[in-house]
């Protein structure tokens, strides 16, 4: 299996690192901008990997079986589109909910096509709607799913953070998209320690349109992001991005309500750790089980209509990303 990373920043340097360390992966090549990057990056790996430029040229000179796509906002669709010219499964990090919605926009070309575009597989989406189809298998009916996040990975994730707390948020309540101030909605999140808990408002971010599809019948979707009152200054400012307070260690909160055996109930997961390097993982996963064949149907779609949820989350465990779900003591899940 041959897997191309497009965009070896913070994340996508971490796909890398975890692919050429993966059985059955035979070369991964790093593709960037910055030819010298691309070549440190290529260095500080093991000697299978292939480094290849920036400048412009068609995806199938590189002759991948997998795209993973790790570069700034605006590029991932064109990117799958030549991926999908090429033959290629894609697996997309964009957080970016315009961006994430042209991309779901694909699912027929790529299912015309018999390949799959994993759409939002990083940490926030990604791993974030993963936990919510995992705690839906639990009940008989779900109909709320509700997202929290803190921390942000590299900095391009930083600067999609700064854009999402400008811009209005896009939530599925009772059935239909409702559209809400930024900022608004503030909520008092409770995150696994040492983070714990957090105020958390609205913002422009992707989990509700990548969560809806998958669930019939759900009411309502909502995701927020922790902030402080300083950052949500910040991300009104022009400020550099180096000047602003990031948390390093970051959080989910995953809460699904539904009925179980006729009563009402609520699931909360939890995860701790770094943004960038969760990310990573659950990219090389997803990028390794396309290329396997293990990922459901083909189309474009996000983490939750993809995977077998408890084959995934212990793949994620086995590498270290770990979730926990409450009931009353920390149960790892996986």
């Amino acid at each position: 299996m041959h897997i191309a990373v497009l965009g070896v920043g913070a994340t996508g340097s971490r796909v890398a690192r975890q692919l050429v360390s993966t059985e059955g992966v035979e070369s991964v090549t790093v593709v960037d901008r910055n030819a010298d990057r691309a070549r440190l990056v290529a260095e500080s790996l093991a000697s299978n990997v292939r480094i290849e430029c920036a400048a412009p040229r068609a995806w199938a000179d590189l002759g991948a079986d997998v795209m993973v796509v790790a570069t700034d906002v605006g590029s991932h669709r064109a990117a799958a589109a030549e991926a999908r010219e090429a033959g290629a499964h894609v697996v997309s990090l964009s957080d970016d909910p315009e961006e994430v919605q042209s991309l779901l926009a694909m699912d027929e070309a790529f299912r015309h096509e018999g390949l799959v575009l994993a759409v939002g597989a990083g940490f926030s989406p990604g791993l974030s709607c993963v936990l919510a189809a995992h705690g839906a298998r639990t009940f008989d009916a779900v109909d709320e799913v509700h997202i929290a996040h803190v921390g942000t990975g590299g900095r391009a994730c930083a600067r999609q953070r700064r854009r999402a707390m400008r811009r209005d948020a896009t939530d599925w309540i009772d059935g239909s998209w409702v559209r809400c101030q930024p900022g608004s909605g503030r909520e008092l999140c409770w995150f696994p320690d040492p983070i714990g808990a957090r105020d958390c408002y609205r913002a422009d971010l992707p989990e509700a349109r990548l969560l809806q599809p998958a669930f019939d019948d759900i009411t309502r979707v909502t995701a927020r992001l922790a902030s402080t009152r300083r950052e949500r200054w910040m991300s009104r400012s022009f400020l550099p991005l180096s000047l602003e307070n990031r948390d390093r260690l970051g959080a989910l909160r995953v809460e699904v309500r539904g009925l179980r055996d006729g009563r009402r109930e609520t699931t909360v997961f939890g995860v701790i750790d770094r943004p960038v390097v969760a990310a990573g993982v659950v990219a090389a996963v997803t990028a390794v089980w396309a290329g396997e064949g293990r990922l459901h149907d083909g189309g474009a779609k996000g983490m939750a209509s993809l995977v077998d949820t408890t084959s995934f989350l212990g793949e994620l465990a086995r590498r270290g990303v770990k979730a926990a779900v409450f009931t009353g003591t920390n149960e790892v899940v996986g």
